[in-house]
């Protein structure tokens, strides 16, 4: 249907940069495997997982609430909801920003990095700049802008790559042979901190090309709109804060639960290093993330109930589709795409498997969202992250101890899969959509049949195994292919 089409077309283009740009930061990876130690790198794994759950807490729920408001019945004037949003998220972020700043050497002391604060001020400026930024990239998917959307964050992304390579391969070249040209402003030994430089001369960047949509509306702030979005918006926060700890707590609880700090911060690096390479996973989920809000506001305001439905249920199809294609894709080639790390990481590839299935069921929770965000009970969200929040908990606290960071993989499985489950049982009551369940695990058992196959099959002849793999994978599109794509006489294979 017309709809679901324009669905996934977004996704192609919001995933243009998403996708593209994670790829390319993907292959920055093996840069900072060779050329950082596992525990400095543990230091940035560390440093982001606390950047990610800042950036939650400055947007506290407003970008979904901006979408809302702005296709709300009751709201006529999408400028002014987009105008008081900005003006929201500007000031506390200018708030966080100023805080801190002043507060960089005792927090970059917490981090263990206390040699360095600017660390610290550093990436806050940047979290600030992002949050801030992340509401005119709002606009530009509410105003059906995708292509705008996808040259802004790809140039962000070029420029944050290219100082990368300018500070970490560039400038130690110059320095040893020309030192005069980069000795007036490179220092070797501020080492990982030319990651975080990067990252915040990128976002200043963006937030400057951005001035086109922070102009584009006259500013009008309204106090009842802005309780209103609050009110909608805050069990989205506290869903937002669960679901980044699940994302990131086991990065941050790592270093703490591993009595040796050298060790722990190892093998962090190695944990982090290796979950990169699931990150393909994660990629497609938020491109489709990013077309999928604005299409299911849409088709509640625009279709009938049935019609709607039937998009939701196409749209959740071909998600796990997509998703099991990947997933197969990454398993299967993953003799070649380890070496984008160092092989001094490759204790850590059993994780890969295991994360990006966890991934998986959480792109498939985000999929079913939409329930509760059509009712506006988003505090269902909430209840729901902070169960698979207490389950990773749990899972961290009792067992990295004792089985270091393999802990960390199975208890993020185990809480998007907990969450997943508990999304779809309360949703077939409150607010059913139909789903096909029977296709679906259809689709689950072809796919882990088919990697069970591989396996087994597993020769260690890379040539051969390659050959198998290659038309396994060949056989889940033919099975796909039979189910979705060829005219149907007389029903679908599951």
């Amino acid at each position: 249907m017309a709809s679901v089409k324009s669905l996934f077309k977004d996704t192609a283009i919001y995933g243009v940069s998403s996708i593209v740009g994670r790829f390319l930061n993907w292959c920055l990876v093996p840069m900072y495997t060779y050329c950082f130690a596992a525990a400095e790198y543990g230091v940035v794994t560390n440093v982001y997982a606390y950047v990610a759950l800042a950036l939650i807490i400055l947007t506290y729920g407003m970008e979904t609430g901006f979408f809302r408001f702005a296709n709300h019945e009751r709201w006529k004037n999408p400028s002014q909801v987009y105008t008081t949003t900005l003006i929201s998220i500007g000031i506390s972020s200018a708030v966080f920003m100023a805080a801190a700043c002043a507060a960089s050497p005792e927090l970059a002391r917490a981090l263990d990095c206390g040699d360095h604060p600017s660390f610290v001020w550093m990436m806050a400026v940047a979290v600030g700049v992002d949050a801030f930024t992340s509401i005119p990239f709002a606009y530009l998917r509410y105003r059906k802008r995708p292509v705008r959307f996808a040259a802004l964050k790809l140039a962000n992304i070029g420029l944050n790559i290219g100082l990368n390579l300018f500070f970490i391969l560039l400038c130690p070249w110059l320095a040893a042979n020309y030192p005069a040209a980069v000795g007036w402003f490179y220092d070797p030994s501020f080492g990982v901190g030319y990651i975080f430089l990067a990252n915040l001369i990128s976002s200043l960047a963006v937030l400057l090309l951005l001035v086109p949509e922070l102009t584009a509306e006259p500013y009008s702030f309204s106090g009842r709109l802005w309780r209103e979005m609050i009110r909608y918006s805050f069990p989205l926060l506290v869903l937002g804060i669960a679901g980044i700890m699940n994302q990131t707590i086991d990065k941050i609880l790592y270093p703490l639960l591993v009595a040796d700090k050298a060790e722990a911060m190892a093998g962090l690096g190695v944990y982090g290093a290796n979950y990169k390479i699931a990150i393909v996973m994660v990629m497609f989920t938020q491109a489709f993330r990013f077309a999928f809000e604005p299409f299911i506001f849409a088709q509640n305001r625009e279709g009938a109930k049935g019609e709607s439905d039937a998009a939701y249920r196409r749209a959740m199809d071909w998600f796990v589709i997509a998703g099991l294609f990947i997933f197969l894709g990454v398993m299967f080639y993953l003799p070649v795409l380890k070496y984008f790390i160092s092989p001094e990481y490759f204790s850590g590839l059993r994780v890969v498997p295991v994360i990006m299935m966890a991934e998986l069921f959480f792109g498939i929770f985000f999929n079913l969202s939409l329930w509760y965000k059509l009712t506006d009970k988003t505090i269902w969200g909430t209840w729901f992250s902070l169960f698979g929040l207490g389950v990773t908990l749990a899972g961290n606290i009792i067992f990295v101890p004792r089985y270091g960071y393999m802990a960390c993989a199975w208890s993020a499985f185990a809480c998007y899969g907990l969450m997943m489950l508990a999304s779809y049982l309360v949703g077939r009551v409150k607010r059913p959509v139909g789903y096909d369940i029977p296709r679906l695990l259809g689709y689950f058992a072809v796919a882990m049949a088919l990697y069970g196959v591989s396996v087994v099959s597993t020769t260690g002849d890379n040539l051969v195994d390659f050959a198998v793999r290659s038309a396994l994978l060949l056989a889940y599109g033919g099975v796909v292919w039979r189910a979705e794509l060829r005219p149907r006489r007389g029903g679908n294979v599951f």
